[in-house]
């Protein structure tokens, strides 16, 4: 049995508990938080957890194999490193870092010490974006666009801006689907409370090819949106979060580029644009929770010394290209080159 303490009982812990409580191969140790009141709940919900206040008597538990870690962003780097060099595994909440230079000394430290690293990006074990990732391998044909919109009223964050809390999410969905990484990436935003980060803000990605992908994301629409087109030459998809059953569907529509010659019969061609239009079909999608298939996976990759799908280096991909979508941000959508970005970090 894999032994497991989860710091941080707020908004996701209770979640991380529930799934490490209920999960084969592993046993929950124990739970940290500087709230007494959260941890009276864990007490009275799960009485054989040790319940502890201190994050060094977690680090000094020869009980606890690995820790995951719901705290605020700000903190992630500096308690995964402490965990990791207590001999630790980690599994961290999305962003896994403030900075790239933290996320890339997190990965460093992992795989010096060969242990495991995880980032909690949820939504790559929905059955949704797996179905989605297997349609793009084998039946889109060349990718067009990735758009989607992730918007809703609240909940707003005071320590990071909303492209660090929403956006992250799609630029980890983009990560896992794809195949192609993004080179460039462009941001507009604002925000509208005084003194705190945006809370509203568009993303557009740039890669080699004729691929784009945007993003928009905000805390101040009226109604909650959680949906994504995905466009091929051959089909397209639409995955709406919110749909109870057809997540996922997909269209056999698109465009045709057929040569025709012009009205002068001239021996020059022209491309005209023709539309087909086919059937629309809904997959069928493993309903299995995502966090109960991650943390499962998390605790395999323990027992067998293999790397997650979410692992270090995914982390590290997406908060580079956050802390680029912030530095565009703060200059009004200036292009920022990816490589530039991880030169200067």
């Amino acid at each position: 049995m894999i032994g497991i303490a989860v710091v941080g009982y707020g908004y996701w812990g209770p979640n991380l508990v529930r799934n490490i409580s209920e999960a084969g191969g592993a046993q929950l140790i124990s739970v940290c938080d500087l709230n007494v009141e959260r941890l009276a709940a864990v007490k009275s919900r799960y009485p054989a957890v040790t319940i502890t206040d201190k994050f060094e008597e977690v680090l000094r538990d020869p009980r606890v194999d690995a820790i995951a870690i719901a705290t605020p962003v700000s903190t992630h780097f500096k308690l995964a490193m402490q965990a990791m060099m207590a001999g630790k595994h980690v599994f961290v909440e999305k962003p896994m870092a403030s900075t790239t230079e933290e996320a890339s000394r997190m990965v460093e430290e992992a795989a010096r010490r060969r242990l495991v690293l995880a980032v909690d990006h949820t939504f790559v074990h929905t059955g949704a974006v797996r179905k989605m990732r297997e349609l793009v391998e084998s039946g889109l044909g060349d990718m067009y666009y990735y758009d989607s919109v992730r918007v809703n009223l609240g909940l707003f964050q005071h320590d990071v801006s909303v492209i660090w809390d929403l956006a992250v999410h799609d630029l980890s969905i983009l990560d896992h689907v794809l195949q192609e990484r993004p080179v460039a990436v462009s941001a507009t935003g604002m925000s509208h409370v005084l003194g705190e980060p945006e809370n509203i803000a568009y993303l557009t990605l740039f890669f080699e090819s004729k691929l784009i992908a945007h993003i928009h994301v905000n805390w101040l629409a009226p109604v909650k949106v959680r949906r994504t087109l995905i466009g091929g030459s051959n089909k397209m998809i639409v995955y709406d979060d919110l749909e109870p059953s057809e997540k996922i569907k997909v269209y056999d529509k698109g465009i045709t580029m057929c040569p025709n010659s012009d009205a002068y019969g001239e021996k020059v061609h022209q491309m005209l644009v023709g539309y087909r239009s086919g059937d629309m079909w809904a997959p069928k999608l493993d309903m299995t929770e995502a966090l109960k298939r991650e943390l499962d996976q998390f605790v395999d990759c323990i027992e067998q010394n293999s790397r997650p799908i979410t692992d270090g280096q995914a982390g590290l991909r997406v908060v580079r290209i956050l802390e680029a979508a912030s530095r565009s941000l703060a200059q009004r959508g200036r292009i920022i080159e990816l490589e530039e970005a991880r030169l200067i970090a």
